[in-house]
């Protein structure tokens, strides 16, 4: 696993002037109650393009007007990250849904779904409670330190030919928790393809 990866997030124009001239200004993290791999400020490994493009969606279907879209860039130090290209952090997580379950069983209440209007189920309120209950059940643990970044692939998108498992918008995408791990903003150089400012 890379100890140093450089990450692109998607947003818009003005964000990327306040956190570029400011050294102690952030990103935000995401507290959504879909988000895939948990709470964190959550980037594109190596992939400015996609960034880009997943902030205009974004902004297309937030409705908002008037704002462009803008990457900014982030070098970032993985830290003890939960990479879930490892099986380590496969059983892990494996382990912590199943104890999620007994927990939920307890309560007589349904576990949370995953849900979207196609098979990619974007709305990830599943994963995101399963990753949420590894991290605190770390947390009770003296013995270990909580994960500071979450690493992961994600198939998204349309199948690029019959028969295959690969899609036009699979990615690696991390989320930071800790957000020390950000060592850097930096401003990328200009997009291959122009994106229209939203509303436009």
């Amino acid at each position: 696993m890379p100890g140093w990866v450089l990450g692109f997030h998607g947003t818009d124009e003005d964000t990327v002037q306040k956190v570029l001239t400011n050294p102690k200004e952030h990103l935000e993290p995401s507290r959504n109650g879909w988000d895939w791999l948990g709470d964190g400020v959550y980037f594109w490994e190596n992939d400015p393009v996609r960034a880009e493009a997943f902030a205009y969606e974004r902004m297309t279907f937030r409705k908002v007007h008037g704002k462009k879209v803008a990457v900014i860039g982030a070098i970032i130090d993985l830290g003890l990250c939960l990479n879930m290209f490892e099986q380590d952090a496969l059983r892990e997580l494996h382990a912590a849904h199943e104890d999620l379950v007994a927990d939920f069983a307890v309560l007589g209440e349904a576990m949370p779904e995953n849900k979207g209007k196609s098979e990619d189920l974007v709305l990830r309120y599943l994963d995101q409670a399963v990753f949420t209950h590894l991290h605190s059940m770390r947390k009770r643990l003296a013995s270990v330190s909580p994960y500071q970044t979450v690493r992961s692939g994600f198939h998204e998108g349309e199948r690029l030919f019959p028969n295959t498992s690969f899609r036009q918008k699979n990615h690696i995408q991390i989320a930071v928790r800790d957000l020390s791990c950000i060592k850097g903003y930096f401003l990328p150089r200009e997009p291959s393809r122009a994106i229209p400012a939203a509303g436009a």
